[in-house]
């Protein structure tokens, strides 16, 4: 299995943190071990985060989705009639969170469409709002990249769906 490399100026997705640019490559000594790191930039909140090459992988640090996967994910927020889960909201909460730890955007956009399906139906706790905007601004924010558009093009269209 090869590592993924990226080089400076490249767009990666950070699971749990959503799209960063790569702004460096750092050497540090950890423990008398020499270690390469990308230094990457959130671009939601501008956080500096530091990720080892050799755990990049590991980690879930990826390219932004193709136009294949840009498609999954309409597919998937189009979808209705699936089962949502009637767990209680604080399971539901940790499924839907350790979807979008994933940091693979279709499992993200099921969150999305789950959780807007349910607000339709009943009022979402704290959480479930919170977790609600997290899936919608970590998709509108690669499908903007992935598509070159607008993140206000992207999330009126998302926010017509439901």
């Amino acid at each position: 299995m090869a590592a993924i490399t990226f080089s400076v100026g490249d767009k990666v997705v950070y699971p749990g943190h959503g799209v960063a640019e790569v702004t460096g490559l750092e050497k540090r000594e950890i423990s008398g071990n020499a270690l390469e790191f990308y230094v990457l930039r959130v671009l939601e909140n501008n956080v500096k985060v530091m990720v080892p090459k050799h755990n990049a992988k590991s980690v879930g640090l990826r390219r932004l989705v193709g136009q294949e996967e840009v498609e999954q994910v309409y597919a998937v927020l189009k979808h209705r009639g699936g089962k949502i889960s009637t767990a209680t909201w604080n399971r539901r909460y940790r499924e839907y969170m350790e979807k979008i730890n994933t940091g693979s955007l279709v499992e993200i956009a099921s969150v999305l469409r789950d959780l807007c399906i349910l607000r339709a139906d009943k009022e979402l706790s704290f959480g479930e709002r919170k977790m609600l905007d997290t899936a919608r601004t970590l998709l509108v924010q690669e499908l903007a990249l992935a598509k070159g558009e607008e993140e206000s093009a992207v999330g009126a269209a998302l926010d017509e769906m439901f």
